[in-house]
């Protein structure tokens, strides 16, 4: 049997402030809000690593000294601040997962991945 973990996630504009001093990525898309409003997305986004930072969130849950080996992802569509978020790990093999974030309104992929670890 393979183990699936699933969460839900509503994210916030203060979230994505704290995740741009952390991490250094201060792109205004993610942070000024005015500047967003013009671009293509109307609304600041979610930074993906915030959200692959969810999944590995929820992943240490079931594997809290895990160590990751590699990772791959890919982000589809974006992640507004507000809109509820689905999170789910399952895996595969062996110390091998898939990553899924969606969005629950309309079930777009913000992002799909896998990650391997080592415990």
């Amino acid at each position: 049997m393979s183990l699936e973990l699933t969460s839900r996630w509503i994210p916030t504009q203060d979230e994505f402030d704290a995740f741009a001093r952390v991490s250094g990525d201060d792109n205004p898309i993610h942070v000024d809000p005015a500047f967003s409003a013009r671009t293509a997305f109307g609304r600041t986004v979610s930074h993906g690593m915030l959200i692959y930072s969810k999944l590995w969130g929820l992943l240490q849950q079931a594997y809290p000294k895990a160590r990751q080996c590699s990772q791959s992802m890919m982000f589809s569509y974006p992640a507004y601040a507000g809109e509820e978020v689905l999170l789910r790990v399952r895996e595969t093999a062996p110390a091998h997962f898939e990553m899924q974030a969606t969005r629950a309104a309309d079930g777009a992929a913000l992002l799909t991945g896998e990650a391997e670890i080592e415990c």
